[in-house]
């Protein structure tokens, strides 16, 4: 495996920009290939921040974990990787730091959600209708449940629920029930290449064949490794580790992962004003966090046609603040 194995990292820039301002722990909760770990090393390095600064790296991809780990060898004595799911990043902060004789508050978290470029490009992961291979899509190949399990056991209702719920996609009901005649006539699916021919031939116009085949294998996967499920509770675990000033910063590729950071950033920064009419001065409990970007940011065009996979990103950054009540 080679380092171009892996996406170059998506508005890396912007991240060290807003990200890397002092020393402390950092985690990068979607480490894939380390571009972005790498980034924030060399800025905390460039900065003379790098001692009494520690790096945690996660992800649940086996071939991921050791990609980055020769990557990012040069600071491997301020690195410390971990196999898990970002859904488990307060304790794993709790866990590293105490080894470490640390105390366990973050000045900088990094998510930066979705598939790599990596695993879309691997057939044998089956996470993209262009190659054929088997239906997989597990981002931990541990896990029991995969894409063929979720397309031979649902039934039509089901199947149609998942696509329009987590691919938005407005011919959920004949996609699903076209899988299910599939089934009844040809046994069960197997492949990449067999489920794609199934939708390019219930999808609407030649036209809209590519956005189908993308929101139904993009359904598929977040229902496979429950992406949405453990997003909300990544993102309030991971602001409850931050210290005082400490960031978190989320890469987002989708409407529906947006729209959840976007909530759970919008209810943390909101403070209690009380009653309707009651007319504080104070409210009687401040948000715990400051929206640093109050629009989400995207990718330049150069940056663009130069890495075509940050067509799609959208950036938000909040800040810890100290929590405070009023009465």
């Amino acid at each position: 495996m080679t380092q171009s194995t892996y996406h170059e990292p998506v508005l890396a820039a912007e991240i060290i920009a807003f990200l890397v301002r002092k020393p402390g722990i950092y985690v990068d909760g979607t480490l894939g290939g380390g571009g972005h770990s790498l980034a924030i090393l060399r800025a905390l390095s460039a900065a003379g921040y790098l001692e009494g600064s520690l790096l945690i790296g996660i992800d649940q991809d086996d071939a991921a974990l050791k990609e980055a780990g020769e990557k990012l060898k040069e600071f491997e004595a301020v690195t410390v990787l971990v196999k898990g799911n970002f859904q488990g990043i307060g304790g794993i902060v709790q866990r590293v730091s105490r080894e470490k004789g640390l105390q366990p508050k973050v000045m900088g978290i990094l998510l930066d959600l979705g598939v790599s470029s990596f695993q879309i490009d691997t057939a044998e992961r089956g996470f993209s209708y262009l190659r054929e291979g088997p239906l997989d899509m597990r981002m931990d190949m541990s896990a029991v449940v995969s894409a063929a399990d979720i397309i031979n056991s649902y039934d039509e209702k089901e199947l149609a629920r998942l696509f329009y719920r987590y691919g938005e996609e407005p011919r959920s009901r004949s996609i699903a029930r076209a899988i299910v005649a599939y089934r009844l006539k040809n046994g069960s699916i197997s492949g990449t290449e067999e489920l794609a021919g199934i939708i390019r031939g219930n999808a609407a116009g030649k036209d809209k064949i590519i956005k189908t085949l993308s929101r139904v294998f993009q359904a598929l996967r977040i229902e496979v490794n429950a992406e949405l499920d453990v997003l909300r509770s990544a993102l309030d675990d991971g602001i409850e580790c931050l210290d005082n000033q400490g960031r978190m910063a989320v890469i987002s590729y989708h409407s529906l992962e947006d729209r959840i950071v976007k909530t759970v950033f919008a209810e943390k920064a909101r403070s209690d004003w009380g009653p309707k009419g009651v007319g504080l001065r104070e409210p009687l409990e401040r948000g715990t966090v400051s929206l640093i970007t109050r629009k989400p940011l995207c990718a330049t065009q150069e940056e663009i046609d130069s890495n075509p996979r940050a067509r799609s990103a959208k950036l938000r950054v909040i800040e810890k603040i100290s929590k405070g009540v009023s009465l």
